[in-house]
């Protein structure tokens, strides 16, 4: 353990007995008799926790307290105070202090409420760290809409725990990777993380595959193998389609869950396993147990906590933040120097419907990085079903009528009352933007004001 406290404080003699009682605790303790000199400290040295007292000679600890924030807002700070100073270590809180101690300091007290501290710095670090990660994979957790946000910042709360967590939504929205997320911020993410898919294995199969076997328990079986919930044992098992298993292993799981022991196919005894389960689904589990196929019992104990990742459709914004992630570690991975994409080829991406979610998206930037003759990828890299796209879907309700097809119908007439309906309704759309109008029906500036001119829309 290397975490280095600072400890501000006037009292030499407190000083001295909360490092002796820090150091023996493992941490790395420096004493500071001022407010300037823990400043100093603060901004010259890695500090990851702060011990500070406020009552100072030379300065009011409130007034450090927000000099420390400003310098690491990250950086936590517990406050040492007189019984009669509570008032003020209330107001700490307030300012952003992670806790406050009374005067004489409890030594169990300090060391439980250091770990935290830094524990809770720890998380936020890494959460830090993949927000900003340019992984293996790339298919990382992406978003500033709300819904992404609340993800993130649930995922830091409920890592630490041992909660069941479910996660629900559709193919390729990236359960695995909020999954891996939070096994990765928890203290089990020196064990392992087991996936296994209970679609992709055959029922016969699954159930030897999840609990083991002993040696006997089936014909060929001539030595016992112990299961993935074993394999897991002291970190995370993710059953990714849970929806799948059949009632008879929802029991078994269920058992797993409530008595934390596992017994393999064929064998009389129960082993002991500590392991966190988080299931997977992008099926309305609700309406699995009206139809008799999932247990209720079941998905209670599964849904502690319930995390809905929304599809890639309702977070459009979302695109362009995916893409350069993909193309930034394709690139890494194949040694290519692709810059970027086109804004026209980015519009076609931003209006497809994305029925396979994140994971289409980065197969298609894949296949458009091996097409790609430049250093860009065009509109011409791009797959069929996404270049011949529609835009003029979004304004198909208000369209005017087509007349049935007969001798003497005014083809061009009605071609050009179409598409002057169109730019109305864009323009309308776009609040009288032209330039969103432009975008919202696929056609550059330029295109739009000669549309405008031609159909008589100016003087409108």
């Amino acid at each position: 353990m290397n975490d280095r406290i600072l400890i501000i404080d006037d009292q030499e003699t407190l000083c001295y007995f909360l490092t002796e009682s820090l150091e023996e605790k493992g941490y790395q303790a420096i004493a500071a008799y001022t407010a300037a000199e823990g400043l100093e400290v603060v901004t010259r040295q890695q500090i990851d926790l702060v011990l500070l007292d406020l009552k100072l000679p030379d300065g009011d600890g409130l007034d450090v307290l927000y000099e420390i924030r400003k310098a690491d807002s990250s950086l936590p700070v517990i406050v040492l105070t007189g019984h009669a100073g509570v008032e003020s270590a209330v107001q700490a809180m307030k300012l952003g202090a992670y806790d406050y101690l009374e005067k004489p300091i409890n030594l169990e007290e300090l060391s439980i409420a250091a770990a935290k501290a830094l524990e809770s710095r720890a998380m936020r670090q890494e959460i830090q760290r993949l927000r900003l990660q340019q992984g293996k994979d790339h298919e990382f957790i992406v978003g500033d809409n709300k819904q992404m946000q609340d993800i993130m910042h649930l995922i830091e709360r409920v890592a630490p725990t041992k909660a069941s967590l479910l996660i629900q939504g559709e193919s390729g929205t990236g359960k695995e990777v909020v999954a891996q997320a939070v096994h990765r911020l928890s203290p089990r993410s020196k064990k392992g993380f087991v996936p296994i898919n209970c679609a992709a294995i055959p029922d016969n199969l699954l159930e030897t595959e999840l609990f083991g076997f002993e040696e006997g328990a089936f014909t060929d079986a001539r030595r016992p193998k112990p299961g993935l919930i074993e394999m897991a044992d002291g970190g995370t098992l993710f059953l990714d389609e849970i929806s799948t298993l059949k009632l008879g292993l929802q029991a078994k799981l269920l058992r797993m869950l409530e008595t934390e022991t596992v017994r393999r196919v064929g064998g009389v005894k129960d082993i002991p396993v500590d392991l966190r389960i988080i299931a997977a689904t992008n099926r309305e589990l609700r309406q699995a147990i009206r139809e008799g196929e999932f247990r209720k019992d079941l998905f209670y104990r599964l849904s502690v906590v319930v995390i809905d990742i929304p599809p890639l459709r309702e977070r459009v914004e979302d695109i362009d933040k995916f893409a350069a992630a993909f193309i930034a570690d394709l690139n890494r991975a194949r040694a290519t120097s692709v810059q970027g994409i086109s804004e026209d080829a980015l519009r076609l991406l931003r209006q497809y419907e994305w029925p396979g979610n994140v994971r289409e998206l980065r197969n298609v930037i894949e296949r458009a990085m091996i097409l790609c003759s430049g250093d860009q990828i065009n509109v011409g890299d791009l797959p069929a079903e996404i270049v011949s796209k529609e835009p003029a879907m979004a304004f198909e309700s208000s369209l005017v009528p087509i007349p049935r097809v007969s001798e003497g119908v005014d083809m061009e007439g009605m071609v050009a009352s179409i598409k002057k309906r169109m730019m109305l309704e864009a323009l309308e759309q776009a609040k009288g933007n032209k330039s969103q109008a432009a975008r919202l029906l696929g056609l550059s500036r330029d295109q739009f004001n000669y549309g405008m001119k031609k159909y008589g829309l100016e003087a409108d």
